[in-house]
């Protein structure tokens, strides 16, 4: 009796298993079937994704690579969805994305860093409104939602009418920037590392004075501090440092639309001192000649000439053997390389760093997508754990190693193996940093990841980006109107701005600095910071 109900009870498991396959199927959207738990299209779909042109010497193509190949048959595969990549290139993004919009040739899976761009094509029927697919095909994402959750997702949502025009891709590693001084120069001068902004003046003067010990026949190239044309991101720390601690979240929210934090109180007196050190020869003074995608000022670090600068957290260990911590070392020497420092306080002696949100690039599907689901598939795709693994570290022997305690070391990929982007942030949409599975052991491969550089010089970096940071929050308040059409124009103004102000001789300074700033408020900035203090008081109040 008890093996028949035994026999029974499994007969009626199977019945139910039996039963809800097919509730899952019978429920699948039309044109689908579910196979092996994936949501698959019974006829080959078409879609088209943007990726980033970035240019790298000695990179692969972005659009026709191994790693490309590899989503483009993982996708075709799993979702029977085939995956074409639209290269746009990543310095001028915004105005080929408009271009492309405004043609109606965008890609069905677009990104920017520039949410603006989007609600301006949104409001001209150009975007596709993500909240009904989102809510309608949930279940069939469930990578998608386990990466991003509601926060990321949802990061966009409208608070009155609901509307989802981009989700957020996820910020895993909440860097920025750090500021570089030749360590093998400080040694040789016999100088400590800067630890205030006087310190880190004399320093540059040091350099400045002591250019053919430094250089010997090369002196009349050194370049204590360089910069480039994009100002308010390669000065961050520097200016940084003059905003009051006592800056509010809500003052936060109302002038922190420049992303470079341009309308933060202080920037001014932080400009002032790039102005000083200007005019004191301590600038690269043909930076302001080089734009967006220019590799001459990489050259000149690479060459050995350049002294201190500021840029992305791990700027000079990038690129293996085409990067800057390479060359140096090949054309001068294994002892010469950049070394993070910590040289800016602020009024309440914290070296504070203004981090955003956990998010990233903005991923979009302009009105042309007529392949929603298949786009968010792709979405999911990139985001399960085992193809983003293999896209951020590849395969190993290869592009990575297994070292003896289990951390990934990251190989230099040659031919279609390179990776144009730090861990193919370019594929991996949906995340913007290493993740492994295992924040223990992510953390110790991050160290290694570096082709060809000592652990210590990124161990270094990776705490200084953010000790002592404080990260954007999010305030949802709907469209600010008045920034449609406003981040090229005002985005323009600032960089030109910043640039002349640096320029100007110091009696022009406040002259320079109060007209230019004036001209960018009547342009469009003081209707924005207007508007951001009207909707924050009608969603948070007073």
């Amino acid at each position: 009796m008890a093996k028949r109900r035994s026999v029974l009870f499994l007969c009626a498991a199977l019945a139910i298993l039996v039963a809800l396959s097919a509730t899952a199927f019978a429920g699948a959207p039309p044109g689908t079937e579910v196979v092996d738990g994936k949501l698959r299209f019974t006829t080959p779909r078409r879609i088209t994704v943007e990726v980033f042109d970035r240019s790298n010497p000695g990179g692969s193509k972005p659009e026709d690579n191994n790693f490309t190949d590899f989503i483009k048959e993982g996708m075709l595969r799993d979702h029977n969805v085939i995956v074409e990549f639209v290269p746009v290139p990543r310095w001028t993004e915004v105005e080929v994305l408009n271009n492309l919009l405004a043609a109606g040739d965008a890609p069905d899976i677009a990104v920017t860093y520039s949410y603006p761009t989007i609600q301006t094509y949104a409001n001209m029927g150009g975007v596709i409104d993500l909240a009904p697919y989102l809510e309608q095909y949930k279940q069939y994402l469930p990578d998608l939602w386990a990466l991003l959750g509601d926060d990321n997702i949802y990061w966009n949502q409208d608070p009155v009418t609901g509307t989802v025009w981009a989700i957020e891709a996820k910020l895993f590693q909440n860097k920025r920037i750090n500021t570089f001084v030749r360590e093998d120069w400080l040694k040789k001068l016999g100088l400590a590392e800067p630890r205030t902004l006087e310190e880190l003046e004399n320093m540059l003067r040091a350099f400045r004075d002591h250019a053919t010990t430094l250089l010997g026949p090369d002196a009349d190239k050194m370049i204590p501090f360089s910069i480039s044309f994009d100002v308010g991101w390669r000065a961050d720390h520097l200016l940084a440092s003059f905003v009051p601690e006592s800056l509010t979240d809500k003052e936060a929210f109302i002038y922190g639309f420049d992303d470079r934090h341009f309308l933060y109180p202080g920037i001014k007196e932080g400009v002032r001192v790039l102005n000083k050190w200007y005019n004191e020869g301590l600038i690269w003074r043909d930076f302001a000649l080089y734009g967006a995608g220019d590799r001459t000022e990489d050259n000149l670090m690479k060459a050995g000439y350049v002294g201190a600068f500021i840029h992305n957290w791990d700027y000079p260990y990038r690129d293996g053997p085409e990067g800057i911590h390479a060359n140096l070392q090949r054309l001068v020497g294994p002892e010469a390389a950049y070394i993070a420092v910590e040289p800016f306080p602020n009024d309440a002696g914290i070296y504070r760093k203004f981090l955003s949100p956990p998010i990233d690039r903005k991923i979009f599907f302009p009105i042309t997508n007529d392949e929603p689901l298949a786009s968010l598939l792709y979405l999911n795709w990139i985001s399960k754990l085992e193809n983003r693994r293999f896209l951020q570290i590849g395969p190993e022997g290869i592009t990575h190693e297994v070292t003896p305690d289990g951390a990934i070391r990251a190989i230099a990929g040659t031919g279609d193996w390179v990776m144009n982007s730090p861990q193919n942030i370019d594929y991996t949409l949906t995340i913007n940093g290493l993740d492994l599975g295992d924040p223990e052991l992510t953390a110790r491969s991050i160290a290694l990841n570096y082709p060809g550089v000592d652990p210590r010089y990124i161990e270094r970096a990776y705490v200084l980006t953010d000790h002592q940071a404080r990260y954007g929050k999010n305030f949802q308040v709907g469209e600010i109107r008045s920034e449609e059409g406003m981040h090229t124009v005002l985005r323009d103004k600032r960089d030109n701005l910043l640039i002349r102000a640096i320029v100007a001789r110091p009696e022009d300074f406040d002259r320079v600095w109060d007209e230019g700033f004036a001209d960018y408020l009547r342009s469009g900035g003081q209707a924005i910071i207007n508007e951001r203090a009207q909707k924050y008081a009608q969603f948070y109040g007073d």
